[in-house]
């Protein structure tokens, strides 16, 4: 069977399993609605659905605590409507809840699509994991529903994050992620890549790293977080942040022509192809 034929045939968590395989590292472009997915999925085959985003696009707060697993689910679901065969890799905070809360979660995003989540050991309220005053669940209340996940998902990927900060306690918790039999790890609002290359000899899974502009973490090129040991690289905020600065700019410059739009760089035939392209794919879905 010939690869385009695989990836319209296997599930989207091999699919995901085939391309990490596949890769030195693989990059997941942040996105926060389905018209930004559609832009990033022309240049990128692996896509995050982030939690940052999602709570700044759908709900316009920030991304305390507001998300309600019914809306992720609705909005994955849109997702790969118009992106069938891209690796969908979901924010899915702490569950949602309680373990069984996270279980249904993971069974729904798996049957509308995704091909992964990304499961965090913080407690509610939560904050971005790039921000101080973050609160952690024990550690065996943590194991007890990513063991839970890891035992209702099917070919779905699961990666463990944890946001615990000293060296030590981010050691524990990896093992013991690893031990569990989580996909990958996350530890997010790392300032050094050094943590990584340290852990990355001693824990047998993948790891993924997390990079969003203005953050804790250093910009690092691929070839600097390959070389550390990372092989997944989530880029959380690009679509979002770009989109901010650009209607800011595109507002300024309406108010500096007297209200004519002569200097937009898009018009209604080039956001027009987008959609057409959506809908074609959407036809097109085996």
């Amino acid at each position: 069977m010939n690869t385009e034929a695989l990836r319209t045939t296997s599930s989207p968590g091999l699919r995901l399993r085939e391309s990490i395989a596949n890769s030195h590292i693989l990059p997941f472009i942040g996105v926060y609605d389905v018209f930004s997915a559609a832009l990033a999925g022309r240049h990128f085959d692996s896509l995050f659905v982030s939690g940052f985003g999602f709570a700044a696009s759908n709900y316009g707060l920030p991304d305390i605590g507001f998300i309600t697993w019914t809306d992720i689910v609705a909005y994955v679901q849109r997702l790969r409507t118009v992106l069938p065969t891209h690796n969908l890799l979901v924010d899915i905070d702490d569950g949602y809840c309680d373990p069984e809360v996270a279980c249904h979660v993971v069974s729904v995003l798996e049957a509308v699509g995704a091909s992964g989540v990304v499961l965090e050991d913080q407690k509610r309220p939560r904050r971005c994991g790039h921000f101080e005053g973050k609160q952690i669940m024990p550690l065996d209340e943590y194991l007890a529903k990513l063991r839970a996940v890891l035992a209702t998902r099917r070919d779905m990927l699961v990666i463990a994050r944890t946001d615990v900060g000293e060296l030590d306690e981010i050691r524990q918790r990896v093992e013991a992620f690893a031990a569990a039999g989580a996909d990958a790890v996350l530890v997010d609002g790392l300032t050094s890549l050094e943590v990584v290359r340290e852990l990355s000899r001693v824990v047998d899974r993948p790891f993924c790293f997390n990079q969003i502009a203005g953050g804790k973490s250093p910009p690092c090129t691929q070839d600097e977080l390959r070389d550390a040991g990372v092989s997944l690289v989530i880029y959380s905020t690009p679509c979002l942040f770009a989109a901010q600065a650009a209607i800011e700019d595109a507002m300024l410059d309406l108010k500096a022509r007297d209200g004519t739009l002569a200097g937009s760089r898009i018009g209604v035939k080039d956001c027009t192809q987008i959609l057409t392209e959506n809908l074609a794919r959407r036809d097109a879905r085996p």
